[in-house]
């Protein structure tokens, strides 16, 4: 059976969005930082410190045994989510940043001096400074993938640097500052076939469309629950069992261990041997509950409904006039990154606030894409699957405003 869309039911489950700021009705831009968290989502948590609030693993209680039920059960979601092969390849974890650190510090031990790490130009930090501080440990050597004109990833040059043989290639399933969408599957392909290890970051991308770990083929898929109607402080590492399993560890305590003496300590098995001290109970049941959320809607008319109103901010933003729009092509997702003609991203952000109109302004945490463009910072406008047509419209109305005060 069909399920159904019904938009103005879907929004109205997002409580933050019935707010006004300073008289002026939200309009909320901001999806692609943190999206806003729907009512059952904000019931999970509630419900866990107002009834099962008790550590995991660790006791013979009741309370204790029920919050380790859920908290497993959400790893067992979790591996259904993305099709990942065993429920021991999901690590829990803070966040997108905490995964891809946890992957390059347990993979150190693992180069060599002049070994190449491959990172896409248009990636997040977080999917850059790991890589750098295993370069400066071990020697290895960092190799920027090159960009076409349109800012999408240029497979020519990727696939010369492919032949140099790098030890790890580092990929972005959906870049955080612009919304292109790459061929993750076709570059984790030739990737492998090279001989690398891969690790796709998906954080931009986990909201948006179903993702299938096995389909894409990748070593290492990361992502915040934070970018995908859950709480902040949760993200997933999932790894292919037989690499993950190799990891050394980067905290240690607590539950990861099988047995500690002064002799030394034999650490357990996976997931625990990467998930040491007490986890973030509550922020991972309300990941759970948030995938419960977003499996209940029909995931094609969802991204429908988004690819619309996407093209229909482009064209906006466009036939606005004065408008510098970068990478905004076809296939991108959830993202504009836009500037007005000569003004600071920064004033242009601050007079749109002032109208109701959260986006975010700056270098993303994307500064070698920002020297890339020639750029200090641009304007971000990203969506969700709660925006409407009418968030567009007071989005556009907001800008010209600012257009008419500053040009």
């Amino acid at each position: 059976m069909t399920k159904a869309f019904e938009h103005d039911a879907i929004r109205a489950q997002f409580p933050t969005l019935s707010q006004q700021i300073d008289g002026q009705t939200l309009c909320y831009l901001d999806t692609a930082a943190t999206s806003q968290k729907p009512q059952s989502v904000i019931n999970a948590v509630n419900q866990y410190y107002q009834l099962n609030n008790a550590n995991v693993h660790r006791a013979a209680h009741q309370l204790s045994a029920r919050a380790t039920r859920d908290y497993e059960a959400v790893r067992s979601q979790v591996q259904g989510f993305i099709n990942s092969n065993r429920v021991d390849e999901i690590i829990f974890t803070h966040g997108t940043t905490e995964s891809i650190n946890m992957v390059a510090h347990g993979l150190t031990a693992q180069f060599d001096k002049d070994d190449i790490i491959l990172v896409d130009t248009a990636a997040h930090h977080a999917n850059i400074v790991p890589w750098q501080q295993l370069a400066k440990q071990t020697g290895a050597i960092i190799k920027p993938i090159p960009l076409n004109d349109d800012l999408t990833i240029d497979v020519d040059a990727y696939e010369q640097l492919l032949s140099l043989a790098p030890k790890l290639v580092a990929l972005t399933h959906v870049t955080n500052a612009l919304g292109t969408v790459n061929p993750i599957i076709e570059l984790t392909q030739k990737a492998k076939q090279a001989g690398a290890i891969t690790l796709v970051d998906g954080a931009q991308a986990i909201a948006h469309f179903a993702i299938d770990v096995q389909q894409i083929g990748c070593d290492f898929y990361v992502f915040s629950g934070h970018k995908m109607y859950g709480p902040t402080g949760v993200g997933i590492l999932y790894g292919r069992y037989q690499i993950l399993d190799t990891l050394t560890p980067m905290l240690t305590g607590g539950e990861m261990i099988k047995t500690v003496s002064f002799n030394g300590t034999e650490f357990g098995s996976l997931p625990n041997k990467l998930e040491a001290g007490t986890p973030a109970i509550s922020a991972v049941i309300g990941l759970g509950a948030a995938i419960s959320f977003m499996s209940d809607l029909p995931s094609d008319l969802v991204e429908q409904h988004e690819q619309t109103l996407l093209h229909y901010l482009q064209q906006q933003l466009d036939q606005l006039g004065d408008i510098s729009l970068y990478g905004a092509g076809p296939n991108n997702v959830g993202v504009v990154a836009f500037n007005l003609a000569g003004e600071h991203h920064q004033d242009v952000g601050i007079l749109l606030d002032q109208q109701g109109i959260a986006v975010r302004c700056g270098h993303h945490c994307a500064m070698p894409l920002m020297q890339h463009l020639n750029l200090k910072g641009c304007c971000r406008a990203s969506i969700g699957l709660y925006n409407n047509k009418q968030d567009i419209d007071l989005f556009i109305d907001a800008l010209r405003k600012v257009k008419e005060l500053l040009l």
